[in-house]
């Protein structure tokens, strides 16, 4: 298993590395291609949804597009300002927690969680529609298992590393950017001389529009197609809770990868929708409006440079929204990991694996896009409207949250204006886009993306009570630390007592502590009790365990470094305070248990006679939610220990 898991995912990751962060972050180009896919991809299923909302009167189209040129452009400068007040990251999640509240934060956390699942599922979906607009009409039911493989393989290369699942990528990015590209000039250029026409055919459509649905309807006509086209706007949102992968100086990568992906959507949805108008595109079964407009484009070429060019230009859009669903994969892990540092989810979501990602993350959000491409079996058309309600959440949550800073500053900080004014009209653009979507889509099936995310918010409310519930437990724990610290204190400041000599070959008691708490305090102190004098040397281990929260940059693993040697050095001082001889080890790493093994051998040379021992908190209620909240790591540690013939005890800490 462990040879096939580094076949598959590649060998470990040195933690300690001092150049592991810049080995590991993307510089904006890159960044571009990882996060920015899925917002310039969504130009291949939001202008198509918005085009056929406009129920043939095809011209309104070009206030459609205007509308959502204005609605890209003050969201992605919203979202900069964002980047530079959370310089760490955090997003929609972070803004609302620490400018609403943590509640409004935990619902923001919620709805991008679960629209980055659908993220995945809808990109990986409309990539195998865009492989079999190409394909034969009887080739159609083997489309949902092309989807299956597609969520797998990425799900593996995302387990091997963030820039092992974005390099390979970047060739069909370009080939995307370049084809594209090619077709939108080119479709404007061969129109050229029909703007006259194209002014009086605008004129015309709103004046049969009017004719027909009056001019209360029109509007409400061009809304909805507004609204509809929402998809378009996912994945601008991204670059803000990525920051922590890119490279340094993150502020101003992050900046320039938000002007990139910014750019680039504006110009997609103008070329792209525009093509339809020109091209007064009708919709055409088993194919995306895509397909149609590129054969419209080649149709007066030569054969085979026409079929070539729609085949690389499709199977490049195919492939680049497989590419989108990295999104989900660099980002929902880290919103669920941040979510779990704040205990609204279990703390296990936060922990890395061996290769410096977020594992449990990427299977949790890879397994689910799984299920949900099963159950929709594929369908674009079902996806898209479950699509677009959540990322409104976030995105008028975070709007509203920026918007309070600006106004409690307008006395000290002379652009308030001017900042206010970008993240009001953000506000009130994406809370009508929200309410008109949530409305709109609500009985085609937008009900379940509502009851799946008031779910998933009522099972943060039930974590984080458990979390709480369980520190009042453990707060008997914990009050024996401050009486031992206030000892330590005066004992420092009065003569040091000689430290106690060391006798290796004495009888000596290893303890595995996660912090000086009330925890490892107990767990000494039955020590004490149960063996009274038998232990001559006591050698006190510690892990600093590696998470989302403390792998964010050097300083910050440097902190956790002197935190983790800080507190198992308390031990030490105590137990020579009051006559014994203690030793203590510690280090970090992603793996306690492998870490803790691989320090064995070396605690065992310095002494021979040594048990190990470690604390197991015992709950009134032991159930399988419980255990799902709380590691039980001395158990995996007894076990692998009692394979190499060292004792190993556990003492049970009742709560």
């Amino acid at each position: 298993m462990n040879r096939l898991k580094r076949l598959l995912l590649g060998g470990a990751r040195d933690p300690n590395d001092p150049h592991v962060f810049h080995k590991l972050s993307l510089i904006a180009f890159f960044a571009w291609v990882g996060l920015g896919a899925d917002g310039l991809t969504s130009s291949c299923y939001g202008p198509e949804e918005a085009f056929i909302t406009l129920q043939g009167h095809h011209f309104l189209g070009i206030f459609v597009v205007m509308g959502t040129v204005l609605t890209i452009v003050i969201v992605s400068m919203s979202y900069s300002q964002i980047i530079e007040l959370f310089p760490s990251g955090g997003g929609g999640y972070l803004v609302a927690s620490k400018l609403l509240s943590p509640a409004a934060g935990m619902v923001s956390g919620c709805a991008l969680l679960i629209d980055y699942i659908l993220t995945i599922t809808l990109s990986i979906a409309s990539g195998a529609d865009a492989i079999f607009s190409f394909f034969p009409p009887e080739w159609l039911p083997y489309k949902l298992w092309l989807a299956v493989g597609g969520v797998i393989l990425l799900t593996i290369l995302n387990m091997r590393g963030v820039k092992e699942s974005v390099l390979p990528l970047v060739p069909i990015f370009l080939i995307f950017i370049i084809t594209h590209a090619f077709a939108i000039f080119y479709t404007f250029v061969t129109h050229l001389m029909n703007i006259p026409e194209l002014i009086t055919a605008t004129a015309g459509d709103v004046r049969a529009a009017q004719s027909e649905l009056g001019f209360a309807g029109m509007i409400f006509l061009i809304l909805r197609s507004y609204s509809m086209g929402a998809g378009t706007f996912t994945g601008i949102e991204a670059v803000s809770n990525g920051l922590p992968i890119l490279r340094d100086p993150k502020v101003e990568t992050a900046k320039q990868t938000m002007r990139y992906m910014a750019g680039s959507l504006a110009f997609m949805v103008v070329g792209i929708m525009g093509g339809y108008i020109l091209y007064r595109l009708e919709a055409v079964p088993g194919k995306t409006l895509n397909a149609v407009l590129l054969e419209n484009i080649a149709r007066s070429w030569p054969a085979n440079m026409g079929y070539y060019f729609v085949l690389v230009t499709l199977a490049s859009e195919a492939v680049l929204l497989f590419v989108a669903a990295q999104t989900g994969f660099l980002d929902g892990p880290r919103v669920l990991s941040n979510m779990a540092l704040d205990r609204w989810f279990p703390t296990r979501f936060a922990m890395l694996s061996d290769r410096l990602v977020n594992q449990n993350g990427i299977l949790i959000m890879g397994g689910i896009s799984l299920v949900m491409m099963l159950l929709s079996r594929g369908s674009v058309r079902f996806l898209v409207v479950l699509y677009s309600i959540n990322v409104f959440v976030t995105f008028s949550l975070s709007q509203l949250g920026m918007v309070r800073p600006w106004w409690s500053c307008r006395t000290k900080e002379s652009k308030w204006i001017k900042g206010l004014s970008i993240n009001g009209i953000g506000l009130m653009l994406t809370l009508f886009i929200l309410i008109s979507v949530v409305i709109l889509k609500f009985y085609e099936g937008g009900w379940i993306t509502v009851a799946v995310t008031s779910s998933l918010v009522i099972v943060a409310i039930t974590t984080k009570r458990h979390y709480a519930n369980t520190a009042r437990q453990l707060q008997r724990l914990d009050d024996l630390v401050l009486p031992i610290v206030s000892t330590l204190k005066q004992d420092t400041a009065n003569k040091v007592k000689p430290a106690p000599e060391c006798n290796p070959n004495a009888m000596t008691a290893v303890l595995l502590v996660s912090g000086f708490n009330g925890l490892g305090l107990h767990t000494m102190f039955s020590i004490l009790r149960l063996f009274g004098n038998t232990f001559k040397n006591f050698a006190f281990v510690q892990i600093g365990s590696i998470d989302a929260g403390s792998f964010k940059g050097e300083s910050e693993m440097e902190r956790l470094r002197m935190s983790t040697k800080h507190d198992v050095d308390m031990y030490v001082k105590y137990m020579r305070e009051n006559g014994f001889y203690a030793e203590s080890f510690y280090s970090v790493s992603t793996d306690v248990v492998e870490e803790i093994i691989a320090l064995t051998p070396i605690i065992l040379k310095r002494f021979p006679q040594a048990i190990f021992f470690g604390g197991q908190l015992v709950f009134p209620e032991d159930s399988f939610y419980s255990r799902l909240h709380h590691n039980y790591l001395v158990f995996t540690l007894q076990r692998k220990l009692y394979h190499q013939g060292i004792p190993f005890v556990i003492l049970p800490i009742r709560v």
